[in-house]
């Protein structure tokens, strides 16, 4: 566009397009910013519809100032910064919104096309699920729309046609897409964004009380997804280690200083190794999740001294790694001193009863392994009852669950059989994750959910290592076996707090299979779409021309390239429209002379400039062109060869010095 075409008014059929636009654009948006600037973009778009039917005037400098300021200061109120990734998209949407209500010529609505792209591309900070990507297709074909609208065609003045050829180039970018998407190396982002903070995340935490995993087990949020190269270990076997707590207060347990010490411990692999790879949702803790013991290919992470796996930054978006996992390894075969002590720590007083059971128990038991198991039977015979309603515990809380109220879940057995054995003299340590998960035929891979978050129990002895036992088992197998919905079933409602949650109808076929499918089409989005980042592409591509030789890859991608390169450009179209060709070479030989056709200038218009521009060669001018309008426009039959000599008398009798004669406009 000329600078004079950038300063016209907006179309009308352009105009429609961006207020379409932006309504798709800002939709989406509803959930991360405050309602105030809904309300102002609702009030903006009335205004706007208002100026193009004269009704209203255009919005004033002091009424536009005020707009700003009132915009900036409520989204400081509402955030609490104009700093972060919230405050930013906020103040980025504001921004769309208003200079929709102050745009005058095209060059405004250029800047406002762009902005929208831009916001669009915002979008998935907050949302990459698979609908989100498809329904951006949606403002990214309006905002061509509008950009078509802005062009002077017979086009642009139609909305269908601009929508249409929108639509059109969409279409006609996917192979430049895919190349891009394929080939394109996937670069680490210099910079890092904190996750908005108005996205609830729910997970484990860095410290542990008996009503903190019953909370987690109220909701359907998918954790991560884990697909094995082989076959998947039975559900009794998936222990997800995220945490490992080994502080208790006589309420809460929580992470030790020690467990904070980037120091892998000492492990050595036994047995068949599991192979798998996880793409894990975001939960804004460094963490990851992997079964004992892993080894995680992933760069940036380390394992840390109590076997957990942790990343230098939160996880603020879907992630995919890759691990190896021995089950059988034998774990850290000598214990510190320091590790001992930890292992062993309580409080000075609490819980009486509890500590003269495990000294009896010791007393009758030398062995750790026969100790942990007196203890299980305990479990088992006793009438325990596993649900996620307990009564309150007292001061003495490990008492009052072991010979009082007797109900509870993991985190009570798992909690209280800690503190049993290491009051018997047993290193001993909770160890907090998920348990099981629901494996999804169609793709063959397990989905775990917060309410499969778990607890169990480490305990430590001589020569052998860390083993572990899970409590919870010995009470409620079902739990173990089958899930938490099953063990619950006889007396508690599963997701009560979630009647919408289409998992509370999993015993509808017809439902669950719909289910069961959109959620493998969405794993499959993460994994080959979002998860395809630097390791992952070079992987696949190193399988694709792995058997391939360097001269013949080299060969192939020059042949390929060369046919995309023929597919675009479609040189044989160009040559058989010999008129034109020769046209565009009588504007190639006048340029080089120093006069160059306008933008919109017809061929008699540019001769006749050109004949006034060089007088005494007039006459060549003017009879190139008009037998290359006759030829073109009027349909006078002529060959190509009579233009075609035109045009080379024309450049025989030019001058070979370039002209330094500056283009005077008529």
């Amino acid at each position: 566009m000329t600078s004079a075409h950038l300063a016209q008014p907006i179309p009308r059929v352009s105009l429609n397009w961006l207020l379409i636009a932006q309504a798709l654009v800002i939709v989406p948006f509803a959930l991360h910013i405050p309602v105030s600037l809904i309300v102002l973009w609702l009030a903006c778009t009335f205004w706007r519809i208002q100026i193009f039917r004269m009704r209203v005037r255009m919005p004033g400098t002091w009424v536009k100032s005020g707009l700003l300021v009132g915009t900036a200061g409520g989204i400081f109120l509402a955030r609490g910064s104009l700093v972060g990734l919230d405050a930013g998209a906020a103040l980025l949407i504001a921004a769309f919104i208003l200079k929709m209500l102050e745009m005058q010529t095209r060059r405004d609505a250029l800047v406002l096309i762009f902005l929208g792209f831009f916001c669009v591309a915002v979008g998935y900070l907050f949302e990459d699920a698979m609908l989100w990507g498809l329904f951006t297709l949606l403002p990214i074909a309006t905002l061509l729309a509008a950009l078509i609208g802005l062009q002077q065609s017979a086009v642009s003045s139609k909305p269908a046609s601009t929508l249409m050829l929108a639509v059109k180039l969409l279409v006609q970018a996917v192979p430049l897409m895919l190349l891009l998407f394929l080939f394109f190396p996937r670069l680490d982002p210099l910079w890092s964004l904190p996750q908005p903070s108005n996205k609830a995340l729910t997970g484990l935490s860095d410290s542990m009380a008996p009503g903190d995993i019953a909370e987690l087990s109220k909701s359907a949020s998918l954790v991560f997804r884990a697909s094995f190269e082989g076959p998947t270990p039975p559900r009794n076997q998936q222990y997800w280690r995220g945490l490992t707590l080994e502080q208790f207060d006589g309420r809460r347990w929580s992470q030790s200083s020690r467990a904070q010490v980037p120091d892998a411990p000492d492990w050595h692999r036994e047995g068949e190794k599991l192979s798998y790879s996880i793409v894990m949702e975001p939960t804004g803790k460094p963490w990851l999740m992997a079964l004992d013991v892993g080894d995680v290919e992933l760069a940036g992470v380390r394992q840390m001294s109590d076997f957990r796996w942790q990343r230098r930054r939160p996880i603020e978006q879907s992630m995919l790694y890759n691990v190896n996992s021995w089950p059988d390894a034998v774990r850290e075969t000598v214990l510190s001193d320091g590790g001992r002590m930890q292992n062993l720590q309580l409080p000075a007083k609490g819980n009486p009863e509890t500590r003269e059971f495990a000294a009896d128990l010791h007393r009758r038991y030398g062995k750790p392994d026969a100790l942990v198991d007196a203890l299980l039977s305990y479990f088992t015979e006793q009438p325990f009852h596993y649900t996620l309603k307990p009564p309150a515990l007292g001061p003495n809380s490990i008492d009052d669950f072991l010979f009082g109220s007797r109900a509870g879940f993991c985190a009570h057995y798992a909690g209280a059989m800690t503190y049993v054995l290491r009051a018997a003299g047993i290193p001993a340590r909770v160890v907090a994750g998920y348990q099981g998960g629901e494996l999804n035929p169609d793709g063959n891979y397990i989905s775990v959910r917060q309410f499969d978050a778990h607890a169990w129990v480490e305990y430590w002895q001589a020569g052998i290592g860390w083993r572990s036992v899970d409590p919870t088992a010995a009470v409620a197998p079902a739990r173990i076996e089958q899930g938490l919905e099953q063990a619950l079933a006889a007396d508690e409602d599963f997701l009560a707090d979630s009647p919408m949650s289409a998992l509370r109808y999993r015993h509808l076929a017809w439902l669950n299979s719909i289910r069961l499918s959109w959620d493998n089409l969405n794993y499959g989005w993460q994994r080959w779409v979002l998860g395809y980042q630097g390791q992952q592409q070079l992987q696949v591509l190193g399988r694709w021309f792995s058997g391939f030789e360097t001269p013949a890859f080299v060969g192939g991608a020059v042949v390929i390239l060369g046919l995309i390169a023929l597919w675009l450009f479609k040189p044989w179209r160009r040559e058989s429209d010999s008129q034109l060709r020769l046209f565009n070479a009588f504007e190639r030989l006048l340029a080089r002379h120093g006069l160059r056709r306008q933008q919109g200038e017809g061929a008699q218009a540019f001769a006749a400039r050109a004949a006034r521009r060089f007088p005494m060669h007039a006459d060549a001018i003017e009879g190139f062109a008009r037998e290359f309008e006759a030829q073109r426009y009027a349909g006078v039959c002529g060959s190509v060869a009579q233009l075609r000599r035109r045009l080379k008398y024309l450049r025989r009798s030019l001058p070979w010095r370039l002209s330094a004669v500056k283009d005077r406009q008529p």
